[in-house]
């Protein structure tokens, strides 16, 4: 994409604005209370970039699952491995799959043994009411591996006595099926889900089998609520060419990954409290060859058992919010060995009102400590000042940090060696943003720039060397994110127009090394657009256009459409996928699928 064409796209979001006159019904975005903070606030008040993926939009989206949800808001780099999901790593602004955080209902699921397993704990989207993505460091509010940003997914929280029967087929032999159910006791508050996603694959060895199970229960819901969340999901997958090298055409994996947290909120006066208690398990075994089990084989279990207690307090002074989040972690490996690691944080961030209130300052800290890598602390600021009642501009700055994971530390096999030498990577990053919100259109703009030092790659001098981990450059991040939806009608039918880009520039400053294995190879544009439409009862359609074009030059252009039929109790889809066939890989020059296309049918029972 040439700089011409990066000024048409951000011409074209902005003269958006123009047209945002004719009111819409449809509960706003700023009404959107955001969670993932200790500081609870509505989504137009927050001195941070972050989206929101509302419900509305995830049934729009001509998506299945998380990954490929989550590839339609520019920034946010999924680099798939397959199809469905199935093997997905996540980045944000440019950073690695080791530095972007996910978190379930505020429970951080981040994985010790290496940030490759991130995705596993993506819920259905059956289950899921919203995801907040944070972009930007967030090492204040989270702590560790929020380097570069996080994303939040909020489960449903309430529910009427329903029971959905989903059912679904297409390309490749794909064969899908869920049942999800709600319960609505005078007391209490159930939803539960069921699914099995199967595939014979879009080409040799890509076969897969993943099974999911989700309960969350709410007791007590009329006067101190507890909350019961359980969800178990497992992938057992043909991985040709994932890892490695492209030749290493019969790998295959199996995980499991297991969420259980407990939790409630108090509320009383001026005081919010929200303690939880949680513990997740991953287990991944790796073979070579599928079809030798007995030859290089990797087996790692991951537990981490925590509990975390968040609060605010409102006073004359403003809003402190503050937090202690404890958590142990157990490794054991045949390949890294038997680990442990104890985290402790502490969190601490006052959010100050001036000029009349149009003026907020949030100043904080996170303080950590690791048993094995000691104290580390985590200073930063938000500031925003509302220029009227729809414009605000703001801006952030913060120092954030990533301790190595258990690969990067002692992982062997034979042609890539870990390194206990190893320091953390650590950054500073500043942003500056505009946004505007009003009615039926919102949009915003923000400048972003990160240094970065002691960043981890695998490098050799030689070609005949192994890979070995080394904290190898000093790297500078800047760019820009522009984001814009319009939502306007047709007749007595709301359309949504959704665009968004994002441009980021890599600058390596130093580096000694003649090769690299993980160069950096960010998405240095960025384009999303999707047009969600209705022209006649009970039948919609979305069409979406993604372009992406790396730091390596690689670019491509990826077109899906769905179209949804309801009648009475019936919900009828389509989801085309790459419509137009475009050859391209994400990640680790593994070929995506061309054109496929799966027929859905829904049934709910009320």
């Amino acid at each position: 994409m040439t700089p011409t064409k990066v000024i048409t796209v951000l011409s074209i979001l902005t003269s958006a604005l123009a047209f945002a006159q004719e009111p819409v019904t449809e509960e706003q975005l700023e009404e959107v209370i955001v969670t993932s903070s200790r500081i609870e606030l509505p989504f137009s008040k927050n001195s941070r970039s972050i989206n929101i993926i509302t419900s509305e939009v995830i049934k729009a989206s001509a998506a299945t699952n998380v990954a490929d949800l989550l590839q339609q808001v520019a920034g946010v780099d999924i680099r798939r491995r397959g199809s469905a999901g199935m093997q997905a790593d996540l980045y944000i602004r440019g950073g690695s799959f080791d530095q972007t955080l996910l978190l379930i209902d505020g429970i951080k699921v981040d994985d010790a043994q290496t940030g490759h397993h991130t995705m596993n704990m993506a819920l259905p989207i059956e289950v899921i009411e919203r995801i907040e993505i944070i972009s930007g460091p967030a090492a204040r509010v989270f702590g560790q591996n929020a380097f570069t940003g996080a994303v939040n997914i909020v489960t449903k929280k309430h529910t009427e006595d329903i029971v959905t029967l989903d059912t679904s087929a297409g390309s490749f032999h794909t064969l899908n099926a869920a049942v999800t159910a709600g319960v609505n006791l005078e007391d209490s508050n159930h939803i539960v889900h069921v699914s099995r996603n199967t595939s014979e694959g879009y080409r040799h060895n890509t076969d897969y089998d993943n099974q999911n199970y989700f309960v969350k229960s709410t007791f007590n819901k009329n006067k101190l609520p507890i909350t019961l969340l359980t969800a178990f999901s497992e992938r057992n997958y043909g991985a040709n060419g994932f890892y490695s090298t492209p030749s290493a055409t019969e790998q295959y994996e199996e995980t499991q990954t297991s969420l259980v947290g407990v939790s409630t909120k108090i509320k009383s006066n001026d005081w919010i409290i929200k303690p939880q208690l949680y513990w997740r398990r991953n287990q991944d075994m790796y073979l070579y060859d599928r079809n030798n089990p007995t030859g290089y084989r990797n087996l790692h279990i991951t537990n981490k058992v925590g509990a975390q207690v968040n609060a605010s307090y409102t006073s004359n002074l403003g809003i402190t919010g503050f937090g202690v989040d404890a958590a142990q972690v157990y490794l054991a490996s045949n390949n890294l060995g038997d680990r442990d690691r104890l985290m402790t944080t502490l969190f601490l961030e006052h959010r100050f009102k001036f000029l009349n209130e149009r003026l907020d300052v949030t100043p904080g800290v996170a303080v950590t400590y690791y048993s094995d890598f000691k104290w580390h602390a985590f200073p930063g600021m938000d500031v925003g000042y509302e220029l009227s009642n729809h414009f605000k501009l703001y801006g952030n700055v913060g120092y954030t940090y990533r301790i190595p994971t258990y690969t990067d530390l002692y992982y062997s096999d034979p042609t890539t060696l870990g390194n206990t030498n190893l320091n953390p990577e650590e950054a500073i990053a500043e942003e500056l943003g505009i946004k505007f919100n009003k009615n039926n259109f919102s949009a915003s703009i923000a400048f972003f720039n990160r240094d970065s030092r002691d960043l981890i790659d695998y490098v050799k001098d030689n070609e005949e060397d192994l890979w070995e981990a080394t904290n190898i450059a000093e790297v500078n991040t800047k760019g820009i994110d522009v984001y814009a939806n319009y939502n306007f009608e047709i007749g007595e039918y709301t359309q949504g127009l959704n665009a968004s880009y994002t441009y980021i520039d890599d600058e390596i400053q130093q580096t000694n090394t003649n090769f690299s294995k993980y160069s950096i190879n960010s998405l240095n544009h960025h384009f999303i657009t999707r047009f969600t439409s209705q022209f006649i009862n009970n039948l919609s359609q979305s069409v979406i256009y993604k372009y992406a074009e790396r730091t390596s030059g690689e670019s491509y252009s990826v077109v899906d459409a769905s179209i949804n039929y309801t009648f009475s109790a019936f919900d009828f889809s389509v989801i085309a996928s790459n419509i137009f066939n475009t050859e391209y890989t994400e990640t680790n020059l593994v070929p995506m699928p061309k054109g496929n296309i799966l027929f859905g049918l829904k049934y709910t029972f009320k």
